[in-house]
């Protein structure tokens, strides 16, 4: 047999037994989490909130602050990340300011998340004294999937034509007229994918939050930006580190990962059908 064949049937099979191993680990863990949460989910789990000790009662304080923290972040990443990419690949001259600045980029969406929680929570909690609260968790959050709305929206930026700017200049348009008209409509699906991901992201986040937004237990909702809340993610570690009663709450424990499970896995599905459809729509 020719060694170079030999050689790539070798590594078609690596490949297929390393992929083979992630989809099962996968299966086992989403199974592990339904076998043991499933039980517990009902209307009452998903509207109540924590009663008796948090041994009953539902959630709904932690799914109503996880989408408070996920949409204040995103409210201003969204703007700023757009905004960063429009100057970074439209008006920004290439050189090494703006090599610095992407690779920058590139290495801040590859920080541990703990460290954006304690960079949010000496900024925001202590130094401008929002305290814990809703606006400081939000603004951490911010920070850290600002790089990579900036990065998404760069790439689909770039995956516009340059034939697309040219047109338009050479019929006379400005160049806010070309990027408002021509280029952001045609990168907008990429812009949509990475922004979802990116709430994905902070929907399932706990190091910033449990420093800068999130309490053990608060059964009202807040009231404001300044007050604040229960998380999904933070409520998860809690009651399955410091609970006196871990073995009590176990079952409410997985009944909680697998609505935060949900709820990212979702945003994922939709970011998937964002890109298919994108890409089966784009003829350049």
């Amino acid at each position: 047999m020719n060694m170079k064949l030999l050689k790539e049937r070798v590594y078609f099979q690596a490949f297929r037994i390393t992929t083979a191993s992630v989809v099962f680990f996968l299966l086992v863990m989403i199974w592990t989490f339904i076998s043991n949460g499933i039980g517990v989910i009902s209307w009452t789990f998903l509207t109540d909130i924590p009663r008796q000790g948090m041994t009953a009662g539902g959630i709904f304080p932690a799914i109503v602050g996880t989408i408070l923290l996920t949409l204040g972040s995103i409210a201003i990443a969204l703007p700023v990340g757009v905004a960063s990419a429009i100057y970074l690949v439209e008006y920004a001259r290439e050189g090494r300011f703006v090599r610095i600045i992407n690779s920058a980029i590139t290495n801040l969406a590859g920080v541990p998340s703990i460290i954006y929680g304690l960079f949010g929570f000496g900024l925001f909690v202590t130094f401008l004294n929002f305290g814990t609260s809703i606006l400081s968790g939000s603004l951490a959050l911010f920070l850290l999937t600002l790089p990579i709305v900036i990065s998404a929206s760069r790439e689909a930026l770039l995956s516009v034509p340059k034939s697309f700017r040219e047109g338009a200049l050479a019929l006379g348009a400005t160049k806010w007229q070309t990027v408002r008209h021509n280029v952001l409509p045609n990168g907008l699906p990429g812009i949509l994918t990475g922004t979802i991901l990116a709430v994905a992201r902070a929907a399932g986040e706990t190091a910033p939050i449990i420093l800068t937004a999130t309490f053990f237990f608060r059964p009202t909702l807040p009231q404001s930006i300044m007050d604040g809340t229960m998380a999904l993610a933070t409520h998860i570690y809690y009651m399955a580190t410091q609970h006196p009663n871990i073995s009590q709450v176990r079952p409410l424990v997985y009944g909680t990962i697998l609505v935060l499970l949900g709820i990212v896995l979702s945003l994922n599905f939709v970011a998937i059908i964002i890109r298919t459809r994108h890409r089966r729509r784009k003829k350049w």
